[in-house]
């Protein structure tokens, strides 16, 4: 289902992808600082929550301005929470290299600004800890604020991810997390022969796994 998100005095694309059974829960999912809301990884992880009953919506923010990102994620969080037709008790943050960096943002900001448990964890895919080769200057500070539940998933060959410097933040931050490596992928999650399609699969699993099992440890 496509739809248009106001968002100032422009609007959002966004896309629905929907169970055929109602869902409780939802991810809202949006892409790194190339590309848009078809990135394939990003469609592929959609279909295969949809398929697996978790509503998903994802959307485009064309900007390599963290900031902007994240008023535009906040904006879809809010259009999400209210929306009369897919009524969530919960909703999962996800995004893939500067989409997960704003969605981790977004929720530091409204875990200061309110208490409801909307937002019920947060999935990072290809986390850009660090520019490449600039490993000296972590972009951790969001993280180590958050207290709801965080999946990485990353490539062990990811050169904006260094894994010892991923280990070490995850290490000291206050929240459950998990950190899937996917064995010598690159940021863009390649990994030397193995096909697009069989790493998708492998991410696309972890990530619908966790989700259950976080979902679950709600309702126990």
């Amino acid at each position: 289902v496509k739809v248009k998100i106001p968002f100032g005095n422009k609007y959002l694309d966004a896309i629905f992808s929907v169970p055929e059974k109602k869902s409780r829960y939802g991810v809202i999912l949006t892409h790194g600082a190339g590309g848009d809301m078809n990135f394939p990884h990003l469609v592929s992880l959609a279909a295969y929550l949809a398929s697996h009953g978790v509503l998903c919506l994802r959307f485009t923010c064309k900007g390599l301005n963290i900031a902007y990102r994240t008023k535009a994620f906040k904006t879809v969080v809010e259009y999400l929470k209210l929306s009369d037709d897919y009524k969530l008790l919960g909703v999962f943050l996800a995004g893939r290299s500067m989409g997960s960096r704003a969605a981790a943002s977004v929720i530091r900001h409204l875990s200061q600004e309110d208490d409801d448990d909307f937002i019920q964890g947060l999935v990072c895919l290809s986390y850009p800890l660090h520019r490449p080769k600039l490993q000296s200057k972590l972009r951790d500070e969001d993280l180590l604020f958050i207290r709801c539940p965080v999946l990485f998933v990353s490539g062990s060959a990811d050169e904006m991810c260094e894994k010892q410097l991923l280990e070490g933040v995850a290490s000291k931050m206050k929240a459950p997390k998990k950190i899937h490596w996917i064995d010598k992928a690159n940021h863009g999650m390649a990994v030397k022969g193995r096909t697009t399609d069989d790493v998708m699969e492998e991410i696309n699993a972890q990530v619908f796994s966790w989700l259950r099992e976080n979902i679950e440890l709600e309702h126990r």
